[in-house]
């Protein structure tokens, strides 16, 4: 791990907060969770939170507002308040703009289909700014995102990085395939380390040939290969999510083209937010870079 900086010397990091209402009002809700338990890193790396209305008010409904150094309060979504949000991941102004998005989405809940809530998660993306949808995501990104600044990794956490014993999808849209043989060669050590690796279709068949020149063999498979998604391979690898087989998906996506399998990649994504306290999903190149350098550190300690 990297020599601890002081705390006083890590710059301000803005972070867009937001929950559904299933993951707020209850005294063990995601939200309640996640800031109860992601104090320590959330103190350590000096976040400013910028909060969507009605997600402040189960904030001091739940006394947890102790536990966020500095909050901005946003309208309520039914005033504009996320779409203020989805603003300021493209403001160029260091000042206003946001870091990274924890958006902790109920599946089941209208409003997180709603255009603001698309642009939200797109827009992100094509900034290059981590969107953290499930529970799961918003506590391993906090998590390690302090261990590369040097904050002591957190105990309660090492059982989900014990990568031995894990399963993770990798996939790409057809532009983004060699952005995916790109950090599949770089990381190949830590990929390499988990007891599965999955993939859709040509996807896995180009990891395999990569993962063949890299080991010096043929078999067996580094990947297993599912259908490719537009005949199915991403509701194949979304039952594998709901089991608990796969808790990581590295699905780098490309936001600049029409999709006509969209809701098949949305069934994947659904499903990360299903088991929200288990699973989750890396969008974009540039974050899945940082984030498997951030999980070969973090787990070597696990």
């Amino acid at each position: 791990m990297q020599v601890p900086i002081s705390a006083a010397t890590i710059p301000k990091r803005r972070v867009g907060l937001i929950a559904n209402r299933s993951h707020q009002d209850d005294p063990l809700s995601a939200l309640v969770q996640l800031l109860s338990g992601s104090q320590a890193a959330i103190a350590f790396l000096n976040i400013e939170f910028v909060v969507v209305g009605r997600t402040l008010d189960a904030i001091y409904k739940h006394g947890l507002d102790a536990l966020c150094p500095t909050i901005e309060r946003f309208p309520y979504g039914r005033e504009g308040g996320l779409m203020k949000l989805v603003s300021r991941v493209v403001d160029e102004d260091p000042l206003r703009a946001v870091d990274a998005v924890i958006y902790l989405i109920d599946p089941v809940d209208p409003s997180s289909v709603f255009p603001e809530a698309v642009a939200l998660k797109r827009q992100c993306v094509i900034h290059q700014k981590p969107f953290l949808s499930t529970l799961a995501s918003a506590q391993e990104w906090l998590e390690l995102q302090a261990c590369l600044l040097g904050k002591a990794a957190d105990p309660a956490l090492d059982a989900r990085f014990q990568l031995e014993q894990e399963g993770i999808a990798l996939i790409a849209h057809d532009a983004l395939k060699p952005a995916m043989l790109t950090l599949a060669e770089k990381h190949f050590a830590v990929l390499d380390r988990f007891a599965c690796r999955y993939a859709t279709g040509t996807t896995g068949g180009l990891l395999n040939q990569t993962a063949s020149r890299l080991k010096a063999t043929e078999a067996p498979a580094w990947v297993h290969p599912y259908r490719s998604g537009p005949l199915g391979g991403d509701a194949q690898l979304a039952e594998l999510v709901l089991e608990r087989k796969i808790r990581r998906i590295l699905f780098l996506e490309d936001p600049h083209v029409a999709r006509q399998h969209e809701a098949d990649i949305q069934l994947l994504e659904r499903a990360a937010r299903t088991v929200t306290d288990f699973a989750l999903v890396i969008s974009e190149a540039s974050e899945a870079d940082r984030y498997l350098h951030a999980l070969s550190l973090r787990s070597a300690s696990a």
